[in-house]
């Protein structure tokens, strides 16, 4: 991962080609199930037990608005987080001070035991929250499904507000 994206390469002044590099074949092999990720009664619980993290816009989490889902709101017990609020204008992470202040404000500290979730609207930005968190020493597990998944069940409870 890359601290900033492209943004942070191109700053750096590495280059950049639209021609592809040759590639060597490696050995690694990718396993399903090899991290841990949520499903959706997962992070009904973690909802319950520890901190759910809901990384879209305050505006969506409230349910005020949702271009994307058939339903707006958000998983109930759920704290939002936006993404947004955890990177710099330039894109790149906030310090770690500053990322442990968000969640100091969220009643959480580093050295908790408390299990901590996070998702999206459809996985992309839970595991960059994710990440973040990790950063500063904060084991988070994705709802990969995220809120996509979650109103594909009209049997899932639908919260909205602050």
């Amino acid at each position: 991962m890359l601290d900033g994206g492209l943004s942070a390469w191109r700053d750096a002044g590495l280059p950049v080609s639209t021609e592809p590099d040759p590639v060597e074949p490696g050995d690694v092999v990718v396993r399903p199930g090899s991290l841990p990720v949520l499903d959706a009664d997962g992070a009904a619980r973690v909802a319950q037990e520890g901190l759910l993290l809901d990384a879209r816009t305050p505006e969506r989490f409230r349910g005020e608005s949702e271009p994307i889902d058939p339903v707006a709101g958000h998983v109930p017990g759920a704290t939002n987080l936006p993404m947004g609020e955890l990177v710099r204008p330039d894109g790149r992470l906030l310090p770690p001070e500053e990322l442990r202040e968000r969640l100091h404000a969220l009643g959480l500290h580093a050295s908790d035991a408390t299990p901590v979730g996070t998702y999206c609207g459809s996985g992309v930005t839970a595991a960059h929250t994710a990440l973040a968190l990790a950063e500063i020493g904060v084991t988070a597990v994705p709802y990969i499904g995220s809120w996509s998944e979650w109103v594909s069940d009209p049997e899932r409870p639908v919260a909205t507000g602050a």
